[in-house]
């Protein structure tokens, strides 16, 4: 057995024969580790398959088989995944320390169809923790298994054993393989961790749930390899005051990205939102300047939102501008167009963004609901409650059109808005029967005189 002593890199996985600084692949300072990696020949890593009979066939001759689904009872994660889990799939879920991935595959566990056998591997919490929990959120399920082990050759065993449909893994950065020296946690221990559960979900058809910690940036912790090999990354986000938590799905070889499904945290775990845009649009005020109600598209979901800004005389050489929840440098960028196109003199004032909620929006279509916020709140003059605008802003003040249009309108009217402002190369045919005024807008000066 020969020991291959290597430096890699924390980050992204690169590895140096010597210690470096600095990665030469990332960037990243002081992130390269020493490990000693112990190779055989005679033996393969863990879920490596050693079969050399098999042979290429052309595209046009491989048989297309449909991909099975099936529902895990969770209305929002089946929509997330694009319609339910598929067979076979291996699905990484990311969030901060106490957000609830943990919570919510765990209630999983209890919504799954009677009769699917469910094998539950946790690697930081006892049995009696999990029963603790599972007694509060009252999932008990008689084909949910449990296993309390990081041990990759015991889980194994213990997965051909119970020959579970459903497999859990809470979390990959705890698992180790007795094969190689480093500790768990480590780029080499995930990455051989991560390989053995794709063949596991692969070759025995077993749909496969990873946790996966993140770093304080809020990237999934481990070697990038780690979401290049699952067929799913789901992020679940939440701020810390806030009861409300997002699922977003950012890869998905079975349905769309960009995905989202909207929960809410309660004693008794988390509970399914249906309309997120009544709960981002609770306590709205009414007749007060400086708040404007777009509509943005998170996947293929519409989604309304509130915008509010103030502006105010700044005592500072450099008046401030802070954005939450959107871009900083975007609403700087609006704020000088307000300027140059359309006279707002907002040299000398300090500039407040903040979209309400704790919900982050980074879509274009939401510019125009940004500008109209902020003139009104630079003359005072409020927007009408009925009003709900959309729209991507240029830099000579023009709006230009935005994707899927009707259903934002849609879902604006759903919520008893009954104008909108939108850009003029979006110019529609309502539905007989709908009660939605639309006012065209070429120009964000044209937009403000609507409103303003």
């Amino acid at each position: 057995m020969k020991v291959k002593t290597v430096f890699v890199c924390n980050e992204c996985g690169y590895e140096s024969a010597k210690w470096l600084g600095r990665c030469s692949a990332c960037g990243a300072w002081n992130s390269m580790f020493e490990e000693n990696i112990k190779s055989s020949s005679s033996s393969a890593p863990f879920g490596m398959s050693s079969d050399r009979t098999a042979s290429a066939v052309q595209l046009s001759n491989l048989e297309l088989n449909s991909e099975h689904r099936f529902s895990c009872g969770i209305g929002e994660l089946d929509g997330v995944l694009g319609g339910g889990i598929v067979e076979g799939s291996l699905i990484l879920v990311g969030g901060d320390p106490g957000i609830g991935k943990s919570t919510l595959l765990l209630q999983m566990c209890s919504t799954l169809p009677k009769g699917v056998k469910i094998l539950y591997i946790s690697g930081e919490e006892s049995g009696n923790q999990i029963k603790m929990r599972s007694k509060r959120l009252k999932t008990e399920n008689e084909n949910l298994f449990l296993l309390s082990d990081t041990n990759m050759e015991n889980i194994i065993s213990q997965i051909e054993k119970v020959q579970p449909k459903i497999l859990i893994i809470d979390s990959v950065q705890t698992m180790y393989s007795p094969g190689i020296s480093s500790v768990p946690g480590s780029v080499s221990q995930v990455r051989e961790a991560a390989v053995a559960f794709m063949r596991i979900a692969k070759e025995m058809n077993i749909s496969v749930f990873l946790v996966g910690h993140v770093t304080k940036d809020g990237a999934i912790a481990g070697p990038k390899i780690l979401e290049h090999i699952v067929d799913c990354v789901l992020y679940f986000e939440g701020e810390q005051h806030h009861c409300h938590r997002i699922l977003r799905c950012v890869k998905n070889r079975f349905g769309s990205t960009n995905e989202i499904g909207v929960f809410e945290m309660h004693d008794t775990g988390l509970s399914e939102v249906k309309n997120p845009s009544m709960l981002f649009l609770e306590g709205r005020p009414e007749n007060e300047p400086g708040s404007c109600v777009v509509c943005t598209l998170e996947g293929s979901r519409p989604m309304l939102a509130e915008f509010q800004a103030l502006v105010a005389d700044s005592s500072f050489n450099n008046p401030k501008r802070m954005a939450t929840g959107t871009d900083h440098n975007r609403v700087s960028l609006l704020m000088a167009v307000l300027e140059k196109r359309v006279g707002l003199n907002l040299t000398g004032k300090d500039a407040y963004v903040n979209v309400i909620g704790g919900i982050r929006i980074d879509e274009p279509a939401a510019d125009l609901g940004i500008v109209l916020a902020i003139a009104s709140a630079f003359r005072d003059k409020p927007i009408g409650k009925e009003f709900v605008a959309m729209g991507e802003v240029g830099l000579t003040g023009e709006i230009r059109g935005v994707n899927q249009m009707e259903q934002r309108l849609a879902e604006a009217e759903k919520l008893g808005f009954t104008h909108a402002i939108i850009p003029k190369a979006n110019e529609i045919k309502l539905p007989k029967g709908s009660k939605m005024t639309l006012h065209y807008a070429s120009t964000v000066y044209q937009a403000i005189q609507y409103i303003i």
